[in-house]
């Protein structure tokens, strides 16, 4: 076991340390959890936490829906530019179940766009105001 004091030193230089020294689950002693009661996981070996839900960007959307997809919960919409994220293209977004309801083919919309794992969500779907 003489590696082991260098491998802990490296390790501590790339911040990996503390998860060296614990197992899954159990606290490691490190100055981050010490006042923590015995037996309480390490926050170094607590799983990550999911985005709170205010960190997610939206953006506003206006366009058209070329197809309506039930069996994928989905519209696709040909939408306008989004200045400063996104050229203007044809994509498909999730959406909940009451607009994949009321949505037809041609309908000029506006909403909420945003990106949530591997899927673009589109929220707060309303037909599109007349110029």
């Amino acid at each position: 076991m003489k590696l082991l004091p260098p491998l802990l030193c490296l390790a501590a230089a790339l911040g990996l340390g503390h998860a060296l020294h614990a197992a899954p689950g159990a606290n490691c002693g490190c100055s981050c959890c010490q006042d923590r009661p015995k037996g309480e996981a390490c926050c170094c070996n607590e799983p990550a936490k999911a985005e709170p839900a205010a960190a997610v960007k939206r953006y506003p959307l206006k366009g058209v829906i070329t197809s309506v997809l039930p069996e994928r919960s989905a519209l696709m919409v040909k939408h306008e530019e989004i200045p400063g994220f996104m050229r203007a293209m044809t994509m498909m977004f999730k959406v909940d179940a009451a607009t994949l309801k009321s949505a037809k083919k041609g309908d000029a919309i506006t909403g909420t766009m945003s990106r949530r794992g591997d899927d673009w969500i589109l929220e707060d779907v309303r037909p599109a105001k007349a110029k």
